[in-house]
């Protein structure tokens, strides 16, 4: 009776010890719920070179650069949040603060490099050698699809570049570039001498070649077939009337500003036609000699670059809630990195990739003015950590595209947000 009893011992002792190390697996795997929001579309606003948070919405005690005391270049002011501050030169984003949240401790440890830093902020995530990822505008359309057959899906009115393209999911879901707020795209703008009648012929011709071209199962030609069809549908007259910003009224043009504001009041008329995914930059206008790369001298006019898209962004979000538009309207303010709290040797600041801050409005989120803690010199995060992967999470999550799903680059899964984990309390 000995063996047996052994042998029952040992058999229960190691079913024991397997359930106490399943246990943790199975509980660790266990799905979690799926965080959606409802907001429909999203304008992103670039900040190329390095937006310094310090300087903008992640406020600290002031420093001075010509003794080369490390803090802020301005003084800090209250917002319609209380306990949340801005820089002075947020006047107008400090009244609108309740309807967003500046996510202070945003981080990546990419190298300090502003293409690396660009790639990642626009990818969510390291450059592959072997697979060139879809930018986040590229994903959104991909997964939610166009939100109006009569307009593009992804618009990009600033820089043309690889980083905010479609990657592997090819040129289906690619953006349509605007170089102008005054006229729609070149290539899509039919010359005047280009009649109905003429237009009509060239399409006849089109569809001969086409017909005696025979099918295809080629993927890349067929993304590229539905890319003609949609460029012919959006040349007319009809779609670039919302490029007709004469339309508005002269006071709010003037509200919004320069020229970057009428990117704004642009983007908000694409949205009204049915543009899902729209990005802006705010790099052209380089008011201080540098825009948001504040090296050396750079940062003596740096305030001209904060005012013009404190003006802007408040604009656009009042704007967007006029017209009933926030709640269905993700407004994202992006950088590649922020700024370190000390002063260079020409007054100006280095790169910091370790923590800085990316905003949200809108999109119908439960906004608090700000998410996260750094440091008494914005140089190391206290509380709440967001790495990339989290903020493009959220967005997604906010835009009710699913985070966790996995895509495919040809049989190599990828993550659509590499394993990011949305800002829960933000869909409170």
């Amino acid at each position: 009776m000995q063996d047996p009893n052994r042998r029952q011992f040992l058999a229960n002792s190691m079913a024991a010890a397997g359930a106490l190390s399943i246990a943790p697996i199975a509980q660790a795997s266990a799905p979690q719920t799926l965080l959606q929001g409802k907001a429909e579309h999203v304008i992103s606003i670039w900040l190329g070179g390095g937006m310094g948070q310090i300087d903008t919405f992640d406020p600290k005690a002031k420093g001075d650069p010509k003794a080369r005391k490390p803090g802020a270049y301005y003084d800090s002011i209250d917002t319609a949040v209380d306990g949340v501050q801005v820089c002075q030169h947020l006047a107008s984003m400090a009244k609108v603060m309740d309807r967003v949240t500046a996510v202070r401790t945003v981080n990546h440890n990419v190298i300090d490099e502003h293409a690396a830093a660009t790639n990642r902020m626009h990818t969510g995530r390291a450059i592959s050698g072997t697979v060139t990822y879809p930018s986040l505008g590229s994903l959104i359309v991909n997964q939610r699809g166009p939100a109006s057959d009569d307009a593009p899906p992804y618009v990009l009115i600033g820089y043309p570049n690889v980083t905010r393209g479609p990657g592997f999911l090819g040129a289906k879901y690619g953006y349509l570039y605007l170089t102008e707020t005054g006229r729609g795209p070149a290539g899509l703008s039919r010359p005047d001498f280009i009649t109905p009648q003429r237009q009509g012929r060239r399409e006849q011709f089109l569809a001969s070649l086409r017909k005696s071209a025979g099918s295809t199962a080629v993927t890349e030609l067929l993304d590229y077939e539905a890319a003609i069809e949609q460029s012919m549908k959006l040349s007319g007259p009809e779609f670039n009337r919302v490029f007709n910003l004469d339309g508005e009224s002269d006071a709010l043009r003037n509200r919004y500003g320069g020229e970057f504001g009428q990117r704004c009041l642009l983007s908000r008329r694409l949205i009204e036609r049915g543009v899902r995914f729209i990005e802006v930059s705010h790099n052209l206008n380089f008011l201080n000699g540098s825009g948001w790369d504040v090296h050396n001298s750079g940062i003596v006019n740096q305030h001209k670059l904060i005012e013009e898209m404190d003006t802007a962004v408040s604009t656009l979000i009042v704007d967007l809630q006029a017209k009933n538009l926030l709640d269905r309207t993700l407004i994202v303010i992006t950088s590649e990195f922020g700024r370190p709290p000390e002063f260079d040797s020409g007054g100006g600041r280095g790169h910091q990739g370790s923590t800085f801050s990316c905003v949200l409005a809108g999109g119908g989120l439960a906004h608090r003015g700000a998410w996260g803690e750094t440091d008494e010199m914005s140089k190391k995060i206290v509380a709440d950590p967001v790495s990339v992967p989290d903020f493009f999470a959220t967005i997604c999550g906010c835009v009710g595209v699913d985070y966790s799903k996995y895509l495919y680059a040809g049989d190599r899964p990828v993550p659509v947000t590499d394993q990011g984990t949305p800002i829960a309390q933000l869909f409170a």
